[in-house]
C-alpha cells in the first residue's frame, strides 16, 4: 500500500518525536529533573508508529510501562508528556501518574501501565464496547514478550475469541521481559504460535521496519473493523537501552548491542523514501529540525511548572464515587 507524502512525512515525524523525546527523558532523569524509574522506548519507534498509523482519535489502545513512544505514536501532546513525566501540575494526569500511568481519553489513550500485562484485558473491555456500539473502531493492546506469559494476558486473548471483539494484541518481543531473555521465560517455540493456540490470526512482522508494520497492521485493522474478531501481530523488536534508565545491560553481550542498533528504524525508514524518491532529505531534515525545537519547548515548559499543591490535590483523584 503506497502510502502520500503527507502520510509519509507525519510517519517519519512521529518516529523521530519518540526519538528526541526519549533521549531528552534519559538527559533530564541523569540530571535528576525526573523523579522514580522511567523505561524509554528507543529502538523500538517503528512499532508504535506503525500501529497507530491508520487509528484515529476513537480507536483506543492500552499501553505498558514503556508507554512513552505509544502515547507520541497515537498523537498525545508531548508537552503534557514531558510535564507529566517531570510530576508537574498542568501534567496530562495532573503531574500524578508520571512516567509509568500517563493517559489522554481525548486521543483514545486508555494508559499506560505498570502491571506486567494490564493493556489486554483493558482492551477486551474497550473493543467489547466497540462491538456493542456497533462503532467500527477496534482497541489495540501493547505488550511485552515478559508479559506474554501472563495469565490475565491468556484470559485476554480467550475472551476476544469467545466475544469476537475487534481487539488487536500487539507483542513486542524485544527480546527480554526485564533482564530474563524470552528464549528462556517463554516455553512455546514462538509467542505467535502460542497465541494462535487460542483461535486467533498472529502475524510475525519486523519491528524494527515501519512499512513492515504498518501493513500487517493494515491486514489487522481490516480483519478486526470487518467484524471477525480479534487478531494479534508479534513484531521482533529491539531496545537499545536497558529495561530502566541506568540500567547496566551485564545481561546483554557488546556484539549484542550492536547489532540492535545496526537495525536503527529512524535511518531505514530516511534512506527508504529517499531513495524511492518519495521523499527529499531537506523534507527530513526539516521535520527533525521542528521536533528538535519542540521537545525543547517541552523540557523549558516542564522545568519552570510547579508541581502539584498538595493542599488541593493530594485527596483529588483517588475515589471514585458513582451514584
Amino acid at each position: 500500500m503506497q502510502l502520500s507524502q503527507d502520510e509519509l512525512k507525519r510517519a517519519y515525524r512521529r518516529m523521530y518525536m519518540i526519538r528526541t523525546f526519549e533521549e531528552r527523558v534519559v538527559k533530564e532523569s541523569e540530571q535528576g529533573n525526573i523523579p522514580g524509574f522511567a523505561h524509554v522506548y528507543l529502538g523500538q519507534e517503528a512499532s508504535a508508529v506503525g500501529v497507530c498509523h491508520d487509528l484515529t482519535d476513537e480507536d483506543y489502545i492500552g499501553s505498558t510501562h514503556r508507554g512513552h513512544g505509544h502515547c507520541i505514536a497515537k498523537g498525545v501532546d508531548v508537552r503534557g508528556m514531558m510535564l507529566e513525566i517531570m510530576a508537574k501540575a498542568d501534567g496530562l494526569c495532573g503531574g500524578k501518574g508520571g512516567s509509568m500511568h500517563i493517559a489522554d481519553l481525548k486521543k483514545g489513550m486508555l494508559g499506560a501501565n505498570a502491571i506486567v500485562g494490564g493493556a489486554p484485558p483493558i482492551a477486551v473491555g474497550a473493543a467489547l464496547t466497540q462491538k456493542y456500539l456497533k462503532t467500527g473502531r477496534v482497541a489495540v493492546a501493547f505488550t511485552g514478550d515478559g508479559a506474554s506469559n501472563q495469565g490475565t494476558v491468556f484470559e485476554a486473548l480467550n475472551m476476544a475469541v469467545v466475544l469476537k471483539v475487534p481487539a488487536i494484541f500487539v507483542f513486542e518481543n524485544n527480546g527480554y521481559g526485564e533482564h530474563t531473555h524470552v528464549s528462556y521465560a517463554c516455553g512455546a517455540p514462538s509467542i505467535a504460535e502460542r497465541v494462535r493456540g487460542f483461535g486467533l490470526p498472529c502475524e510475525v512482522a519486523d519491528g524494527m521496519d515501519f512499512f513492515a508494520v504498518h501493513e500487517a497492521m493494515r491486514r489487522a485493522l481490516e480483519h478486526a473493523r470487518g467484524g471477525n474478531g480479534p487478531y494479534a501481530l508479534e513484531l521482533i523488536s529491539h531496545r537499545f537501552l536497558g529495561h530502566f534508565i541506568g540500567d547496566p545491560q551485564a545481561y546483554r553481550l557488546p556484539h549484542e548491542l550492536e547489532a540492535a542498533r545496526a537495525q536503527d528504524p529512524i535511518p531505514k525508514f530516511r534512506r527508504r523514501v529517499v531513495d524511492a524518491g518519495l521523499l527529499q532529505d531537506a523534507d527530513l531534515d526539516l521535520i527533525e529540525r521542528e521536533v528538535e525545537a519542540e521537545v525543547e519547548a517541552a523540557v523549558q515548559a516542564g522545568l519552570a511548572a510547579p508541581p502539584p499543591d498538595p493542599a488541593k490535590s493530594l485527596t483529588t483523584d483517588v475515589y471514585k464515587t458513582y451514584a
